[in-house]
């Protein structure tokens, strides 16, 4: 019952967030994954700023946003990214393998989506 909530929840989750954040010649992809649910989700960061930059894709529809942070997190690299209510967290590997990875997407700090992905 919650996926199927979940899942008819994330076409406008994806459709009413969309916001422009350039990732061109000046800025170099650090982090390409695919994940469940047949999202592809790469991290950029900006040559010159350090800005880093989220660009996810999925059957929902697209998403681009920039102001992200990076964190070390047990020993893993954390990129977040924050639009209204809204988070979310791409961990880069796990413990265990360090070309999986986990999308999680947070709505007013709590978890509504987390997704296994592998690097690509």
């Amino acid at each position: 019952m919650k996926t199927s909530a979940l899942l008819l929840a994330l076409p406008s989750i994806l459709a009413n967030f969309s916001l422009p954040a350039s990732a061109d010649s000046t800025a170099g992809i650090i982090l390409s994954t695919k994940c469940r649910g047949g999202y592809n989700i790469n991290i950029w960061q900006n040559y010159n700023s350090g800005e880093l930059l989220y660009r996810a894709t999925s059957p929902n529809g697209n998403l681009s946003l920039g102001k992200g942070t990076s964190q070390a997190t047990e020993g893993v690299r954390v990129y977040k990214f924050r639009n209204r209510n809204y988070e979310y967290s791409v961990w880069d590997g796990t413990l265990d393998n360090p070309q999986a990875g986990t999308l999680e997407v947070y709505k007013n700090n709590r978890i509504v989506m987390k997704q296994a992905c592998r690097k690509s």
